[in-house]
């Protein structure tokens, strides 16, 4: 899956090959390696809270009919984490306390939300997806962490209009991706990854897609510390008793300077920018600073020659 030691650049970097694909590119799943966890989780969990505190109704949404499922998520994330990751999360008479932050939370208080406890416990957002009359409907979300779109317009809607937006999706993608949601058993969960390059590190971002608004702040000289690379590793799996599909999304933020360790990863960022369509160039906001992109790739490739 393209995964870069951390101390030689970005943990993953999909756009290695140089290649830009309109591709769902999935690729089998590891249950032992579903959650993922890292030095940043204590940071994430506490971002989480602070969003969920402030704008409760921005980042967590459920519709009637789904409590059944988000328990489902909820009791599968606690058996994965005590086996696959134990000492991060305590239980004490009907309380769990996560060992990082020392917040406990009252299981009986999540009887009807029980998603909104499980996105508190890793730093997943957690997406479910339940079958409707025009494919898969997201009916419930804990998204503290959107990668610009806005929870409130996509709960109840299938995947193809959630995905309207995206330049070549309803062409390339639509039907293939309705008939993988179909056809997904829950022996057989998948994982792919997802990139993009902002001008924001921020972890919550609900506006800014399709932007045609210059940066003219941004250089080729100083693209390294102003652009940040985006890159999601989410993972499906069909869910054994509801049969709803979870969809999870763990969200890595790298300063563009992290590829000067990694000039082969610059050519091969450069290379999938360059085989972009501009449509999707356009849709992921990078025509405004898209020539000081490719100048500080450039200026990193002749560096390092």
């Amino acid at each position: 899956m393209n995964t870069i030691p951390e101390a030689k650049g970005p943990r993953y970097a999909p756009y290695a090959s140089g290649k830009f694909q309109m591709a769902m590119g999935m690729v089998a799943l590891d249950l032992r390696d579903w959650i993922d966890v890292d030095q940043n989780r204590a940071v994430e969990l506490r971002e989480k809270e602070r969003l969920l505190a402030s704008q409760h109704n921005a980042v967590f949404g459920d519709l009637h009919g789904s409590e059944a499922a988000q328990r489902e998520v909820l009791m599968l994330l606690l058996d994965n984490l005590e086996l696959h990751h134990p000492g991060l999360i305590a239980f004490d008479e009907g309380k769990i306390r996560i060992a990082e932050t020392g917040k406990s939370y009252c299981l009986s208080e999540f009887a009807d939300n029980a998603l909104d406890l499980a996105g508190r416990l890793v730093q997943e957002d957690l997406c479910l997806m339940t079958p409707g009359e025009k494919g898969y409907v997201l009916h419930a979300a804990s998204l503290c962490f959107p990668g610009r779109w806005v929870l409130g317009e996509k709960l109840g809607r299938p995947m193809m209009e959630i995905h309207e937006p995206v330049s070549g999706y309803a062409e390339k993608l639509g039907k293939p991706v309705d008939r993988f949601f179909t056809h997904l058993t829950a022996d057989k969960p998948v994982s792919r990854l997802n990139w993009s390059i902002l001008d924001d590190p921020a972890l919550f971002q609900t506006s800014g897609h399709s932007s045609t608004v210059r940066q003219s702040g941004v250089t080729a000289q100083n693209a390294g510390e102003r652009l940040w690379l985006r890159v999601e590793r989410q993972t499906l799996r069909r869910l054994p008793e509801s049969g709803d599909i979870l969809f999870t999304i763990r969200t890595f933020v790298d300063p563009l300077s992290s590829l000067e360790a990694r000039p082969d990863l610059a050519m091969g960022l450069r290379r999938a920018v360059a085989d972009m369509p501009e449509g999707m160039q356009r849709y992921k906001s990078l025509i405004p600073f898209r020539n000081a992109l490719d100048g500080y790739l450039e200026n990193l490739m002749e560096r390092a020659a």
